[in-house]
């Protein structure tokens, strides 16, 4: 019953953490036993229909999860899991990011004393947290809530989907898109004195081989990963705990990059030398420039890789409970019966 699954998952979303799994136990088996009596009734299964009619009078998913949150008073059990969201949202985006910036610029560039000032992160995270609270309490006492809770489907739901599971599209997409880049870039860029791109010469660092065989290395691996998610398409703690390994690394040496300053000069036909030589430094200063939004995306990409291994480890954890459960009443069972 995917429409089932949908709504389940809907309300398991809002739920604490430690009891998830039993509640949404519970009010799975509440609900097939309602949809069970109701096809016995009518001597048939149920058409979505009426399925979706039994979802309605359930609640929203909002105001079921409610239920089995303790009793708040200045903001009641029905509003506090979409307060709590919100908040959190506000806080981690304000906190989390620029903590992890503010180390990324300690390891990449500890000079510039420009970045490393937290400035007045605690009045946001103050400012945040109150005007948030006020806002919730003013819709609470004004019962504001109980006239938009009401407007929502059972239809609208997102699908109920496995997080794990790693799409085809996604992997035949990684897979071809790291086949044309490794071949362009070794054909193009292979470390010489001179690169000549479209007419335009230009000269690079010797550093700029350890660059070049970083990143074909590093394609390459992520080109093997991607071939092995295409045939075991969920993801495992190995797996998610090398594409993070591989992300940071591959963040890192580009940060680095940036900083280097490999560019040594151009060489243009519609160039004089001393506009080539403007242009080259103007270049090396966008580059450095850059840095600060390639460690921000470098810290975003931390995050997507921690949620990522975080999810895989509760998922096999879960399983791994779940097997020895099977194992324990198995064992029980045969022992019964010798």
């Amino acid at each position: 019953m995917e429409l089932l699954d949908r709504y389940l998952q809907a309300v398991q979303f809002w739920l604490p953490k430690d009891q998830k799994q039993d509640i949404i136990a519970e009010l799975s088996e509440d609900l097939r036993s309602q949809i069970e009596e109701k096809e016995a009734e009518l001597g048939r299964k149920l058409a979505e229909s009426e399925l979706e009619a039994i979802l309605q009078r359930c609640g929203s998913p909002l105001a079921v999860a409610s239920r089995y949150l303790p009793q708040r008073s200045l903001i009641g059990p029905t509003l506090f899991p979409l307060y709590r969201f919100v908040l959190g949202i506000l806080v981690l985006g304000a906190v989390v990011p620029r903590c992890l910036t503010w180390i990324a610029f300690l390891i990449f560039d500890p000079a510039d004393q420009g970045y490393l000032n937290m400035g007045n992160m605690l009045d946001t995270v103050v400012y945040f947290a109150f005007f948030t609270t006020l806002g919730f309490a003013i819709i609470e006492w004004t019962g504001v809530q109980l006239h938009v809770l009401n407007y929502w489907n059972p239809r609208k739901l997102r699908p109920a989907k496995d997080p794990n599971r790693i799409p085809l599209f996604n992997s035949s997409f990684e897979i071809g898109a790291a086949v044309i880049f490794n071949t362009w870039f070794i054909q193009v860029m292979w470390p010489r004195p001179m690169i000549e791109i479209f007419s335009i010469k230009i000269m690079l660092a010797p550093a700029w081989q350890i660059f070049f065989w970083a990143f074909v290395l590093l394609n390459s691996l992520n080109l093997a990963l991607s071939a092995a998610n295409l045939f075991r398409p969920y993801w495992s703690q190995s797996r998610a705990a090398v594409r993070l390994l591989l992300d940071l690394v591959g963040g890192s040496v580009f940060c680095w990059l940036l900083k280097a300053h490999l560019l040594r000069g151009l060489s243009v036909s519609s160039l004089s030398e001393s506009k080539a030589e403007v242009l080259t430094s103007t270049i090396n200063s966008l580059m450095g420039k850059a840095l600060p939004f390639a460690v921000v995306m470098l810290v975003v990409i931390f995050l997507i890789g921690i949620f990522r291994l975080q999810r895989v480890w509760k998922t096999d954890r879960g399983g791994g409970l779940i097997a020895q459960a099977v194992g324990r009443i198995t064992s029980s069972m045969v022992t019964g019966k010798s």
